[in-house]
């Protein structure tokens, strides 16, 4: 069975080097849309993290609902939770909600009505954010080009890059917008970790200005929409937000004998030995794979992969808490009514 590096194996590896190299919040799978919802979905995304981090990272392992963060909902005197949101009813009732099961807001009731504050400042918490396209392949580059042009027109992130394990020539870097980065990954199947080469550094991108979304192409013209200064700050803290509650680790293991726990490279990932390589349990594994071998639920080796604690490994491995102490104040707190 052949080991070529599928895109799923790729980014997993890919995320698992970025984390293990420098500070910060890696994520994948990210919408980096402001005016069409989902029409752009980034590979990879890092945020750096601010000053003020540690204090996001007390308050909720999970994201933050925007419209919670943007509510007129301070950390002083409780208000009226409708009173205190500007978006339609449900999506307000949907975040509130929301926001007091994480331990963002803390809620009272007063003759039948809920009254919410803020149980911590909501600080600015993030830094630099930094998008990274996959593409193994170079020479099956997709809607490549535009998916890069969007980026750059856009600026919602400050860096755009493009990752490959092609070999980059003048030509490849002629299509793709000066103003995306290039690194080229070198994989080796006996090495523990990646190796990034830097090709080509990225151009800071102008996020504190409007930026221009291509909507839909037609033939001569292209659709767009003007996203302003504030529309884009907003869209950042939502990415930002997804991106620290939502993480990498979003993938499942097979049930497979054929595929094990390997953390060979600092994060453990499904690898099947069958493939030679990494895989993505959703897509590529169950009885239309011929090297499919279905695992007694009651085996040894299923009770080892029942064992692997993504969250506790991400908690282990990055500045994000799992378990903040402001949640365990409030787990806490419960035992008295035991």
């Amino acid at each position: 069975m052949s080991a070529s590096v599928s895109e799923f194996a790729f980014e997993l590896e890919l995320c698992a080097r970025l984390e293990g190299r420098r500070e910060g919040i890696v994520a994948r799978q990210l919408g980096a849309s402001v005016a069409d919802p989902g029409g752009r979905i980034l590979d990879v995304v890092r945020v750096e993290p601010s000053p003020e981090f540690d204090e996001r990272a007390a308050i909720a392992s999970e994201a933050i609902p925007d419209a919670a963060i943007a509510a007129d909902v301070g950390t002083g005197r409780a208000r009226y939770w409708k009173d205190a949101f500007d978006c339609h009813p449900d999506r307000a009732r949907r975040a509130m909600e929301r926001a007091c099961e994480i331990g963002f807001f803390e809620r009272e009731l007063r003759n039948g009505r809920d009254y919410v504050r803020q149980t911590a400042r909501y600080p600015d918490w993030y830094d630099r954010i930094v998008g990274i396209e996959n593409k193994p392949d170079l020479e099956r580059p997709g809607d490549l080009e535009a998916q890069l042009r969007t980026d750059v027109s856009l600026a919602l992130v400050d860096e755009i890059v493009l990752a490959t394990e092609s070999y980059v020539t003048r030509a490849h870097l002629h299509r793709i917008p000066d103003e995306v980065g290039v690194w080229r990954v070198h994989h080796d199947p006996d090495a523990s970790s990646l190796e990034i080469e830097v090709v080509r550094e990225p151009t800071r991108l102008s996020v504190d200005r409007p930026g221009i979304e291509p909507l839909e192409s037609h033939p001569g013209r292209t659709e767009i929409d003007v996203v302003d200064a504030d529309a884009k700050a907003r869209a950042r803290r939502r990415l930002a937000e997804r991106a620290y509650g939502k993480g990498w680790r979003t993938y499942d293991f097979p049930d497979c004998r054929a595929c094990r726990p390997d953390d060979s490279s600092g994060a453990t990932l499904p690898y099947c030995a069958w493939k030679g390589r990494v895989v993505d349990a959703r897509s590529e594994c169950g009885p239309s794979c011929g090297g499919y071998d279905p695992r007694p639920s009651d085996s040894e080796s299923a009770a080892s992969d029942a064992d692997v604690d993504l969250e506790a490994e991400r908690d282990r491995r990055t500045p994000w808490v799992a378990e903040p102490e402001g949640r365990r104040r409030r787990q806490s707190g419960l035992d008295q009514f035991g």
